[in-house]
Order: structure tokens, then C-alpha cells, then sequence
């Protein structure tokens, strides 16, 4: 007979074998969402961009280091919600972004 501690299942996030109870555990606690460097983000965050990006249909460009107050997260976990001074309804990707 097997205890559910002596489970191991291999996660493919972060590559390594982890106890099943500790995944039943964060799934319970519902997902995260992380930036480009893996610091976990929430509602009201402030973001700095990492790089230059060009805004579909806005012809801007928003500079590296540009700082994003109050984010919003959205049912994508690799998307959130905010607002710009020039640009209103703007979607960034996680992977640009780093917690202010």
C-alpha cells in the first residue's frame, strides 16, 4: 500500500519531480501569475517594461522602463490588464514585464 506522501509526479513547469501532495496543494490554491523574472504579480501592481514594444493599432512605441501602475490580471495567465496615459485598453504579455 502506497501513501500519497511516497508519490512523486514529474512537473513540466519547472522540471523536477515533486510530492503530489504539494501539487494537490497549489492547484487547490488556483494559479499564479509570475513576470519575466518569476516574481508572482496581483490586481494593483505596479510593472516596468523590459524591452521596447511597438502597440498594434496605436503607432506607438512604449519605451524600456516605462512604468505600468495598476495592472489588472486576466483569465490568461500570460496577459494582464492595464492602462497607459496614451493608450487605454492595452494588453501586455507577462514575459515583457518586471514588478516595479
Amino acid at each position: 500500500m502506497t501513501d500519497a506522501n511516497d508519490d512523486y509526479v514529474y512537473d513540466e513547469q519547472t522540471g523536477e519531480w515533486r510530492p503530489a501532495s504539494e501539487l494537490a496543494a497549489e492547484a487547490a490554491a488556483g494559479p499564479t501569475v509570475v513576470d519575466a523574472s518569476g516574481t508572482v504579480l496581483a490586481d494593483g501592481d505596479s510593472v516596468v517594461l523590459i524591452k521596447d514594444l511597438k502597440v498594434k493599432g496605436a503607432g506607438q512605441t512604449l519605451k524600456q522602463g516605462t512604468v505600468i501602475k495598476s495592472i489588472r490580471l486576466t483569465d490568461n495567465l500570460e496577459e494582464i490588464d492595464c492602462r497607459h496615459d496614451a493608450i487605454k485598453g492595452l494588453v501586455l504579455r507577462t514575459e515583457f514585464v518586471r514588478k516595479r
